[in-house]
């Protein structure tokens, strides 16, 4: 084959690795000479699929430049091609390829939990417990059997809401366990009738359960349903005589209908349904997802990707029959990439979330995509990208959220990207690439010496990328020696940099943090000195270091930069573009190193929460050597026989907590 003759341009082992492959559906990842994942693709065939990309020499266009950069192969060989899509998108999710579409996940979604699996009657005891009267509250992390989880939700507002709403109807509590167990008189939320006071037994416990199961059918979706039962409640206690019993259910029934009515939304079929939107504009693409759970509309939240363009480029050479020829219209081309962006997107997303039984998408997507998924959930799923009604109408609205959502960050990227060429102009460097302008910023944080934490924060491709931030704990110094915190700092961040290069020299590839075109450090010209040692003792451009000097008064807007190469200080000007980048890091900067410093000194303040995970160590014993010693610092510090002098501590416990607290 001609594809497996170029020995000239692709390593001889590869192409054996090419030819020696079977005609079998399976995943293919693409490694760089260094070791890089580049892409992860999927095929039916994989002979077929991976001889495409050798078929000819690399050329100078930005397929034939990635292509160029492959120098090894794996291969996975499963059973089927849905088989290979779900293994390709897990592969994708965990191992961030350079060339493949990619959703980050900035959070977990959150859910409504309903505490306890039913809220039935417990056995024994006439006091209320909290297990006897489930709390409904806010949650997020990994579900588990011993609760009700309804969700997810969009967003933290989502939940809240939908609590708000529980409340009003079926008046559930809300409150902690450790509360609700010390009340001798019902809070605030009785009087205001958002709880029913099953805390000082204003409730029995076979009501409150009625109104946990109505509440959990009303999450579902069933509202007809609840309202019936609790129609025919209402006329049971009037039966009963029951009256004030009856006008409570009452009650119930007419704020469950101003709730339905407030939301005006026609629940009759839909009830758990996602829609999705992919909008592509200026080399960005945006998702947008809308929740309808339970029947409510419970908001969206967009998702921008990144890679779009080099993972485009690598599938229309997988399927080259999706690239539209010279007299194709754009609209073809910004369609198969709205395609690739929202099925990458499904793919992805539902890896670790559940999915509700129907999608309501822009874009038609591959059935066999949405089979693998219904295999995968164990659930049939339905795609649905025409829809009609009320359909339609949420999808027009999360069409018009993401035309929004992509506007707004095109516009913000657009300000940023004006920033980073003016502070390139203003600083007379020549990275380059514009896009690839690398700046990394470091401070310093403590209070009076305590808890020093130092800071790195990464700006590239026009915006701050805060999954290569960085904090270092400082140790080993002089309390509150901000220059020892930088050398610190500096020396571990860099010295592999220079380790990397220097082996880069004498033939050996390392794999390392980048070098950056700019490094910022927060102060004047001492930790410029510092940072210029450093520098200086790595064998690393001095050049790189530009510090942040505050100006009069510390005021924002007059802050002159101090460079390490000997060139006079510069003032920028209040309304400068460059200034404002640059003030935009070092607050970012700022930021992070507080919330670490301040999450250490939290740490190491309440770290006496860690003697009462000891055995045998309650809070009275506790209170008693926090006391003695004055802290838990001055118990960490205590011997084991001035441990066995407090009342309480044989000398067996004395040594179990001298153990525990190194």
């Amino acid at each position: 084959m001609h594809a497996l003759s170029m020995s000239q341009s692709y390593p001889d082992q590869l192409l054996s690795d090419v030819a020696a492959l079977p005609a079998l559906p399976g995943v293919y990842r693409y490694f760089d000479a260094d070791g890089q994942l580049l892409y992860v693709g999927k095929a039916g065939n994989l002979k077929k699929r991976v001889s495409s990309y050798f078929q000819k020499a690399p050329t100078g266009t930005r397929i034939g430049h990635m292509i160029s950069r492959i120098v090894r192969m794996e291969t996975t060989v499963v059973r089927s091609e849905a088989e290979a899509l779900l293994l390709e998108n897990n592969l994708i999710k965990t191992l961030s390829p350079k060339f493949n579409i990619l959703f980050r996940d900035d959070k977990s979604y959150p859910y409504l939990k309903i505490s306890g699996a039913s809220g039935k009657p417990a056995t024994g005891g006439n006091l209320p417990m909290a297990a006897q009267f489930p709390r409904v509250a806010y949650y997020r992390g990994a579900v588990d059997r011993q609760h009700q989880y309804f969700g997810p939700y969009p967003s933290a507002w989502a939940v809240k809401d939908s609590i708000q709403l529980l409340q009003k109807v079926f008046r559930l509590r809300t409150c902690e366990d450790t509360v609700f167990a010390n009340r001798t008189r019902p809070c605030l939320l009785y009087q205001i009738k958002r709880c029913s006071g099953p805390c000082v037994n204003h409730i029995s416990v076979e009501s409150y359960a009625h109104d946990v199961d109505s509440a959990a059918a009303f999450l579902r979706g069933e509202t007809q349903d609840v309202l019936v039962a609790l129609e025919s409640r209402m006329l049971s206690n009037a039966e009963r005589l029951e009256f004030e019993e009856a006008a409570e259910v009452r009650n119930q029934i007419s704020a469950l209908s101003r709730v339905l009515h407030q939301q005006a939304i026609d629940t009759s079929s839909d009830r758990d349904v996602d829609i999705l939107v992919a909008k592509v504009q200026g080399g960005r693409a945006c998702v947008n997802l809308a929740m309808v759970r339970g029947g409510r509309h419970l908001g969206d939240r967009p998702y921008f990707p990144a890679h779009v363009e080099d993972a485009v480029a690598m599938r229309f050479m997988d399927e080259p029959f999706q690239v539209p020829d010279e007299s194709g219209s754009p609209s073809d081309t910004a369609d198969s990439v709205e395609v690739q962006v929202l099925e990458a997107f499904i793919a992805q997303h539902y890896i670790g979330v559940p999915v509700p039984p129907a999608l309501i998408t822009s874009h038609a997507v591959a059935k066999g995509l949405i089979d693998a998924l219904s295999v995968a959930s164990g659930l049939k799923v339905n795609a649905v990208h025409n829809p009609r009604e009320q359909r339609r109408v949420w999808l027009e609205m999360a069409q018009q959220n993401a035309d929004i959502q992509l506007a707004r960050l095109l516009a913000e990227e657009g300000s940023q990207q004006a920033r980073t060429r003016a502070l390139i102009d203003a600083l007379d460097l020549t990275p380059d690439s514009l896009d690839a302008f690398r700046i990394e910023c470091f401070d310093i944080s403590h209070t009076a010496g305590e808890a020093a934490q130092a800071s790195c924060v990464v700006f590239h491709h026009h915006r701050m990328q805060n999954t290569e931030y960085r904090r270092f704990g400082i140790s080993g110094i002089i309390a509150g020696d901000d220059y020892a915190a930088m050398r610190q700092v500096l020396t571990r961040r860099y010295g592999k940099v220079a380790a990397s290069i220097t082996s880069q020299g004498d033939g050996v590839s390392m794999r390392t943090v980048p070098l950056p075109d700019l490094v910022l450090v927060d102060g004047g010209k001492g930790q410029v000195s510092v940072a210029r040692e450093v520098f200086q003792s790595l064998g690393l451009n001095v050049s790189l270091i530009v510090g942040v000097e505050k100006g009069e008064g510390r005021k924002v807007g007059l802050e002159e930069l101090v460079f390490a190469d000997g060139r006079e200080k510069v003032y920028l000007g209040r309304d400068s573009a460059a200034l404002m980048l640059i003030a935009q890091i070092r607050d970012e900067a700022h930021r992070f190193a507080i919330t670490g410093m301040r999450a250490q000194r939290a740490k190491v303040r309440v770290g006496g929460s860690k003697i009462e995970e000891i055995p045998g160590i309650g809070p009275k014993k506790r209170a008693s050597l926090l006391r003695r010693f004055g802290g838990i610092r001055g118990v960490t510090d205590a011997s084991v026989e001035d441990l066995a002098t407090v009342d309480g501590i044989s000398h067996d416990l004395a040594e179990t907590i001298y153990r525990a607290l190194r």
